[in-house]
C-alpha cells in the first residue's frame, strides 16, 4: 500500500514534490523570481562611484548600514537599483503592525477579516513608497556630500532617489508574485536569497584565512562544528511549544448532544521571531553610524564625544554586549506583549466553552495564560541573546572572517521552516484526492446499484 504522509526528510520531500506539475511550476516561478532579484543587485544606479562607494561601505561594515547592506544581499554596497532593499517594506510592516494594537481605527480594522486586513496592506504599501522616498533621498545626498558621485547636482538626487525607490516597490510586488504563485513568504524568500548569497563569500575568507595561515586548521574544523550545532539548537528551540491543555465542555446542538473534546494553545518559546535582535542592532549601531557621518578626523567638542561613545560601543566591547543582550531581552519582552493579548484569548476561551483544566475562566484564566507566557519570553529571550551574542564573541575575540549567525541565522532558519511547511501543505492537497478515495468519501467502490439512495 503507498505511503500518503509527507516525508519530514528535505530531500524525499523535494523528490516527491516534483511528481507534481503545480508545485514544479511554483517552484520555478520561485527560482525565476529570486535569479532577477539577484541580477537587479548588480545593476548600479545611474551616476555612482562603484570604487569610492566599495571603499566607503568597506570602512563602515560595523554600523547600521552593514545591517542593510547585509538584508539587500550586497544591493547598498553596490547601490544598485535595488540598494534599499525589503527593508523599507519590513519597517512599514511592523510600524503598522504596532500601530494597529494601540490605533483604535487600524484596531477595527483587524476585526473586519479580508476586507479589513486589504486595507492595512494598503497603508502598508503608502508607509513603504513614503519610507522608501525618505531613506532613498537621504542616501542619494550621502553619496553627493561624500564625493561618491560622477554627476552632481539636483538632477543625481532626483534620478538616484526615483530609481531606489522603484526598486523597492518592484521588490515589494516581487515579493507578493512569490508569495501568490510561488512557495513561501515572498519577502521572507528575497531577504534568505540575500543571506545566503554571502555565504560563499564568507567560506572563501575562512578557506583563505586557513591557506595564509592566519587561522589553525583544527580551529576552522571547531568553527564548522560549532556552527552546524548552533543550526541544530536554532532549530530545535524554533520548533519547541509549549502547549497549554484546553478542554471544551458538552454542548447541545438543536437535539443533538456534542460530547466534550481536549485540545491544546501552542505557544511558541520565541514568540516575537527575528524582530529583537534586528531592533537592537539598529539602536546599538545608530551612534556608531553617526560618528562616520562626522568624521574620524573631524574637530569639535560634538564630533570627539560621538567617536568615544562609538569607540565604547564597537564590536567585542564589554559595554557594547551587555547593552546589545539587554535591548534583544527588553524587544522580547516589548513585541510580545504588543503583538498578545492574554485577556482577549481568555474571552475567547470563555466564549466558545473552553476551559483551561484546573483553571476558571476569565480572570485567573488570562492571569494564567500570562504567567505562562512570561516565562516563555524569558527563556525566548536569553536563547535569542546567546545565539546573537555567539558570533560577535567570536569575531571580536578569535577575528573569525565568518559572519553567519546571529540575526541571519535566526531569518535563514524561520524562512527555511517556513517553506518546507508550505511545501508539505501543497503536497498534501495533492494527497487528498488518493485519501478521500480510501476513506470511500467520494463515493468509491460501493456495492450494489449504483442509483440507489
Amino acid at each position: 500500500m503507498a505511503n500518503t504522509s509527507i516525508s519530514s526528510n528535505p530531500a524525499a520531500a523535494f523528490s516527491e514534490a516534483a511528481r507534481f506539475g503545480e508545485i514544479r511550476s511554483r517552484f520555478f516561478f520561485l527560482i525565476g523570481a529570486l535569479v532577477v532579484y539577484r541580477i537587479g543587485t548588480f545593476i548600479p544606479v545611474p551616476g555612482v562611484n562603484p570604487a569610492e562607494v566599495a571603499r566607503f561601505f568597506g570602512d563602515r561594515s560595523n554600523t547600521i548600514l552593514g545591517i542593510v547592506n547585509m538584508f539587500s544581499g550586497g544591493a547598498l554596497s553596490r547601490l544598485s537599483i535595488f540598494a534599499m532593499g525589503v527593508m523599507p517594506y519590513i519597517s512599514a510592516s511592523i510600524i503598522i503592525q504596532m500601530m494597529s494594537m494601540v490605533v483604535p481605527t487600524l484596531m477595527e480594522l483587524r476585526k473586519e477579516g479580508e476586507s479589513g486586513r486589504r486595507k492595512i496592506t494598503q497603508y502598508t504599501r503608502y508607509g513603504t513608497v513614503a519610507l522608501a522616498l525618505v531613506q532613498s533621498f537621504a542616501a542619494a545626498g550621502a553619496l553627493e556630500k561624500g564625493g561618491m558621485t560622477l554627476v552632481t547636482g539636483w538632477s543625481f538626487l532626483f534620478t538616484a532617489t526615483i530609481t531606489m525607490t522603484t526598486g523597492t516597490m518592484f521588490l515589494m510586488w516581487l515579493g507578493e508574485q512569490i508569495t501568490e504563485r510561488g512557495i513561501g513568504n515572498g519577502i521572507s524568500m528575497i531577504i534568505l536569497s540575500g543571506i545566503v548569497a554571502g555565504l560563499p563569500g564568507a567560506v572563501g575568507n575562512t578557506a583563505e584565512a586557513v591557506s595564509n595561515g592566519e587561522m589553525q586548521g583544527p580551529f576552522a574544523l571547531l568553527l564548522v562544528i560549532l556552527v552546524l550545532a548552533t543550526t541544530a539548537f536554532v532549530v530545535f528551540m524554533e520548533r519547541a511549544q509549549r502547549r497549554i491543555p484546553v478542554d471544551y465542555a458538552k454542548r447541545q446542538v438543536g437535539r443533538r448532544m456534542y460530547a466534550g473534546q481536549s485540545s491544546h494553545l501552542p505557544f511558541k518559546i520565541n514568540m516575537s521571531g527575528v524582530i529583537p535582535p534586528i531592533f537592537a542592532s539598529s539602536l546599538l549601531l545608530f551612534p556608531a553610524t553617526l560618528a562616520s557621518f562626522f568624521g574620524t578626523n573631524a574637530e569639535g567638542p560634538v564630533s570627539a564625544f560621538m567617536q568615544n561613545v562609538a569607540a565604547a560601543l564597537g564590536y567585542g566591547q564589554p559595554l557594547h554586549l551587555v547593552i546589545y543582550a539587554l535591548l534583544i531581552v527588553f524587544f522580547c519582552f516589548f513585541y510580545t506583549a504588543l503583538v498578545f493579548n492574554a485577556r482577549d484569548t481568555a474571552d475567547n476561551l470563555k466564549k466558545s466553552g473552553a476551559f483551561v483544566r484546573g483553571i476558571r475562566p476569565g480572570q485567573q484564566t488570562a492571569e494564567y495564560i500570562d504567567h505562562v507566557l512570561t516565562r516563555l519570553t524569558l527563556w525566548g529571550a536569553l536563547y535569542v541573546t546567546a545565539v546573537c551574542l555567539l558570533p560577535e564573541i567570536l569575531i571580536s575575540s578569535q577575528g573569525v572572517p565568518f559572519h553567519f549567525g546571529g540575526t541571519s541565522l535566526l531569518i535563514v532558519v524561520v524562512v527555511v521552516m517556513d517553506f518546507m511547511s508550505q511545501l508539505n501543505a501543497h503536497m498534501m492537497s495533492h494527497h487528498y484526492p488518493g485519501l478521500l478515495k480510501k476513506a470511500n468519501l467520494l463515493g468509491y467502490g460501493r456495492s450494489g446499484s449504483g442509483g440507489q439512495s
